[in-house]
């Protein structure tokens, strides 16, 4: 039986119902230390591309474009994707992430791709 999976802002504090806290961007996010942001696993490679991360620039009106492309990205990443299942089937997870938008950023995409 699958795990409930959440997704949170990495500057939001954590929580104990967080469970797994997986970081789901590329870059680290800017001055977060990693005892403050408390995260078990960065998955950085479930990122979307640097191109398609550089073209999106969290611009809300690029929004449908970019779903349809970071979810072509990661029927593409299989390994990637393949380990958050892995840690799905364990435990309640929490992707993380830096964007200040928290409708439009690449862990919603994620968790509407596993949800698929």
């Amino acid at each position: 039986m699958k795990k409930k999976l959440s997704i949170k802002r990495v500057y939001d504090a954590p929580g104990v119902s967080d469970g797994t806290r997986v970081l789901v961007d590329r870059v680290w996010p800017r001055g977060l230390t990693k005892e403050k942001a408390k995260i078990d696993i960065w998955l950085k490679e479930i990122a979307p591309g640097t191109e398609l991360r550089k073209w999106f620039a969290h611009d809300a009106a690029k929004w449908k474009n970019f779903h349809d492309k970071y979810s072509d990205e990661l029927l593409q990443n299989k390994t990637a994707v393949a380990t958050l299942k892995q840690l799905l089937e364990k435990n309640h997870c929490t992707l993380v992430f830096g964007a200040k938008d928290e409708l439009h950023n690449q862990a919603v995409v994620i968790k509407n791709f596993l949800h698929q």
